[in-house]
């Protein structure tokens, strides 16, 4: 992904989140721009949050409290975190949020930040709520990141049927790969030029757009979109010098 040089507020729910995850949302915010907000929320004076205090100094993220006062079991830092995005947008100091969390509670503040012209990206794990997943722009599993964190290699036809997981877990929003598919089918036919091919930077687009959490180690591997599809007897792919073209296999 290319750096696109934005001003980020991330925004990290400590309650929801393992610190464990805590460089791969670092790195991928920064893929994005500039970070200029790091907030972590939660109730700092529980045992809970004891893993996150060490990464809180090693990554520069500013704790932010929100004490539980009720029993309820409600994941209390919600509330801090949505108060202080408005204040943030309002601000006028960055043009994009990254949300980290698999609560569903943060989906009405995606969609209001979009609203005001805000890039909004998010993270969170496979068991995140597909509400969230598509009110973002785009949506990264931090747990399939977690899993793939090994050199990129290219698949063969024969490895990507065998290393493809089953998405059919209740627990689970990544959109299956047969869905994936065929939406991309139907993407290339409606953008076909002239010569029976499509421009992958326009197919490529459109279908991040139908699907902001798609990405090919949801899947079992750890490669670019055009890699993954070009391993499929089902495409054709067509090189000339940067551009890409794509067509259904006839």
């Amino acid at each position: 992904m290319e750096i696109t040089g934005k001003n980020i507020a991330l925004l990290i729910d400590a309650e929801n989140i393992s610190p464990n995850y805590i460089e791969l949302i670092v790195d991928e915010a920064n893929k994005h721009g500039k970070i200029n907000y790091r907030r972590v929320y939660g109730d700092w004076t529980t045992d809970q949050l004891g893993s996150w205090k060490n990464k809180v100094n090693e990554f520069g993220l500013t704790p932010i409290q929100q004490y539980a006062y009720t029993s309820s079991g409600k994941n209390v830092s919600d509330f801090t975190l949505i108060i202080d995005a408005m204040d943030i947008l309002y601000s006028g100091k960055v043009d994009s949020f990254c949300i980290v969390s698999s609560d569903s509670d943060f989906t009405k503040l995606v969609t209001r930040l979009r609203e005001d012209n805000m890039f909004v990206f998010g993270m969170g794990e496979s068991k995140t709520p597909i509400a969230l997943v598509n009110s973002c722009e785009t949506f990264s599993y931090l747990d399939k990141m977690y899993e793939s964190q090994k050199p990129e290699v290219k698949p063969t036809k024969s490895t990507v049927k065998k290393k493809v997981v089953s998405n059919g877990k209740a627990e689970t929003s990544i959109t299956p790969l047969k869905k994936i598919k065929q939406e991309l089918k139907q993407i290339i036919e409606d953008n076909i030029e002239d010569d029976g091919y499509a421009y992958w930077s326009v197919v490529a687009q459109l279908l991040q757009k139908k699907f902001p959490g798609f990405h090919p180690r949801n899947y079992g591997q750890n490669v670019r979109p055009i890699t993954f599809f070009e391993s499929m007897n089902e495409f054709e792919i067509k090189k000339q010098k940067t551009v890409i073209h794509i067509r259904n296999s006839q």
